[in-house]
């Protein structure tokens, strides 16, 4: 980056670095009732003081921050609504750029020394791959306490490398939700489960009525069947192990064969597999597409109707389209949106993804630490839930979601005991291949857990 040099007062740093912390911190320790203004006051000037004392030792910036991701165009225009926003308050002018195919786009850039000040991962592998060479660890550039004090349990320490933490959050997306027909709850006098025990009494009674099949499920994805299959399996080994196992799992150090993930197999065969729980069975399964959900507004066990379908957000624009206009419109009737119930024993774990992001070695400023603060903190997503993506923090303003469903899809993360990043694409690509080939053929028969299992962890090295 080209430095300009730039004159900083003290007072000016003072005041951005309040207003750094005012976006991010999380809310203060509760003052006596006696002394209330003067205690936070005392609090905000101590913790602005020593964020300038931190601050004053990097090197001055030259007024600008360039950022590189992933992100869609409605992504790329909201991110920037928010970034412009800010920089404009905060005299740095950012800029954000979306790279067509980032992975690899970012990697060419990094070669021809044209890397930004900050970059953007949709997937935290290849945030780590790259991280001794190029990235900074962030606590070198931030208060890494701030974020982490507010961010769902489990995103935190998705990008640690040797022991340093070198990438965090920005976006996120979820695929822990089961998605149902109201009307036809209703006219079948079907409640929403709020436990797993009132889910399998669902089933149960869904079958013996004769209405037609609890579940809406199909695994086929073209190069990439099989995939919705490793959302299942993701989704129980972390509700019922939690997240180091979890870890370990994606890692090689808990085969596929272990009880642990077995005992997570026999849940998804149970809930899919087992009679009359999904119209065809996993013959079925195996050849319908996870996008086809016209059985979710069938009319009744005569035109194969089925009464929930488990997938991640985007399966909205999957729905169709009058469905998508009521949703657009606020109603509800026809479509609208549960947590999937933890099992007995388990812990409420979210799996999904998101966009982490790190700073590259050489660009660490003054503006690029402030512009770091703001895109760790809740407030930056402000603009860009509109476009379907949520808050990976706790603390995010829920009203700020653009209509109810997003609301319960982002509250349900936020609640959330621990989030879980989608393991099968943590995982070495033979290894992600194999789980989704070698799964296809559990579910459609013509292979037993076991023998599945056998073939998964063979790709490990």
């Amino acid at each position: 980056m080209n430095k300009k040099s730039v004159l900083w007062s003290v007072m000016s740093l003072l005041i951005l670095a309040s207003l750094v912390l005012a976006a991010c911190a999380p809310a203060a320790t509760e003052a006596p009732a006696e002394e209330p203004a003067a205690t936070e006051a005392a609090a905000t000037e101590a913790a602005a003081t020593e964020a300038a004392a931190e601050e004053s030792s990097l090197p001055e910036g030259d007024g600008k921050v360039e950022i590189f991701g992933g992100y869609g165009e409605a992504q790329a225009a909201a991110f920037q609504q928010a970034l412009t926003e800010w920089g404009e308050a905060n005299g740095i002018e950012v800029t954000f750029t979306s790279l067509a195919s980032f992975d690899t786009d970012i990697k060419v850039k990094i070669e021809a020394g044209q890397e930004p000040d900050i970059a953007m991962w949709p997937q935290p592998g290849g945030l780590k791959a790259l991280a001794a060479d190029n990235l900074v660890p962030l606590d070198e550039v931030i208060d890494v306490s701030i974020p982490q004090s507010t961010l769902v349990p489990g995103w935190d320490t998705l990008a640690v490398v040797d022991g340093k933490l070198y990438g965090l959050p920005v976006s996120a997306n979820q695929k822990s939700l089961v998605f149902y027909n109201p009307s036809a709850f209703e006219a079948n006098g079907y409640s929403v489960p709020t436990n797993d025990a009132e889910l399998v009494a669902l089933e149960a009674k869904i079958i013996a009525d004769g209405a037609g099949s609890p579940w809406c499920a199909g695994i086929e994805s073209g190069g990439a069947t099989g995939w919705p299959f490793t959302d299942w399996m993701e989704q129980y080994v972390l509700s019922l192990n939690g997240p180091e196992v979890y870890a370990q799992w994606i890692s090689g150090e808990v085969d596929f064969a272990s009880p642990e993930i077995t005992a997570a197999a026999d849940l998804v065969s149970a809930r899919l597999l087992a009679e009359g729980q999904v119209n065809g069975g996993g013959v079925a399964m195996a050849t319908t597409s996870f996008g086809d959900n016209a059985a979710l507004f069938a009319n009744g066990a005569a035109e194969g109707q089925c009464f929930m379908l488990r997938q991640g957000s985007f399966i909205v624009s999957f729905m169709p389209e009058d469905i998508q206009a009521e949703v657009k419109a606020g109603d509800y009737s026809h479509l609208d949106v549960f947590p999937i119930p933890t099992p007995e024993g388990g812990q409420a774990g979210v799996i999904g993804g998101g966009d982490l992001a790190a700073v590259f070695q050489g660009h660490v400023d003054q503006d690029v630490a402030k512009v770091a603060a703001f895109i760790f903190s809740p407030e930056v997503l402000k603009y860009q839930v509109a476009t379907g993506d949520l808050s990976p923090h706790k603390t995010f303003d829920s009203s700020l979601y653009p209509n109810e469903m997003q609301r319960k899809i982002g509250e349900a993360l936020a609640n959330a005991a621990v989030f879980g990043f989608d393991a099968s694409d943590q995982m070495p690509a033979e290894v992600n291949a194999e789980f989704w080939a070698a799964g296809t053929d559990f579910v459609a028969g013509r292979a037993t857990w076991a023998e599945a299992a056998e073939r998964i962890d063979s790709k490990y090295p």
